[in-house]
């Protein structure tokens, strides 16, 4: 028993492995001893005038004034705002449902349920389409690893950025509002493929306008 009389206070044994580092710890979070100098000071100013100075250094800076929202926000070319799902040069939908992007996801804010295609009803060029499709944006943490898992360059980011809602519902975001919209040219979906009589002509890359090469086309099973 210790002499404060409480039988589970025991000292430490000087002798136990980690002593020499736990007194070095006690010592280093001990309070200052209340008779010992004050630290000395390295600046001419007083107190006060160092407090200050920051004040005063910002009072001669120009001011940046932002006159949001009557005048829009630029973001930067690589900003990461709202996703758009995109379409082929026909109108035919470049997500073939494989939910790579949902697993991709670390904060689970993505659902994917894939569908079919058929020769009547084709809504993109591969076997399977996006059927349903939602982003949660009340999880969705914009961190791009959903477009760089996406196989077919149909997630993209957009430099939309007011998502601000009243309404936690509004806030999930389905198909129709993140596919892209039809551009003159393109056909509302399922139809055949316009383009071609097989996939190759979608996986055309330009190549470098300096190479005489020419371009690679990319055939998929």
């Amino acid at each position: 028993m210790t002499e404060h009389g409480d039988p589970d206070r025991r000292s430490p044994d000087p002798h136990a492995p980690g002593h020499d580092a736990l007194a070095q710890t006690s010592r280093e979070i001990a309070p200052r001893d209340r008779g010992a100098e004050p630290a000395r000071r390295t600046s001419w100013l007083p107190g006060p005038g160092q407090g200050f100075g920051v004040t005063f250094a910002q009072m001669f800076r120009k001011v940046t004034t932002e006159e949001y929202p009557e005048v829009p926000k630029v973001t930067k070319p690589r900003y990461h705002g709202r996703h758009v799902l995109n379409r082929h040069p026909d109108g035919l939908e470049k997500c073939v449902g494989c939910e790579l992007c949902a697993w991709a996801c670390p904060a689970d804010a993505i659902y994917v349920e894939g569908g079919d295609n058929t020769e009547d009803e084709r809504y993109s060029p591969g076997e399977r389409y996006g059927r349903v499709y939602q982003i949660n944006y009340l999880r969705c943490i914009f961190c791009g690893l959903c477009i760089e898992a996406c196989p077919t360059r149909s997630l993209t980011m957009s430099n939309d950025f007011e998502l601000a809602d009243d309404n936690r519902g509004d806030l999930i975001y389905t198909k129709e509002q993140l596919m892209a919209p039809l551009l003159p040219g393109m056909e509302a979906p399922p139809h055949a493929m316009r383009l071609g009589d097989d996939e190759k002509d979608y996986y055309i890359r330009t190549p470098d306008p300096a190479s005489p090469a020419e371009p690679v086309t990319v055939e998929t099973p």
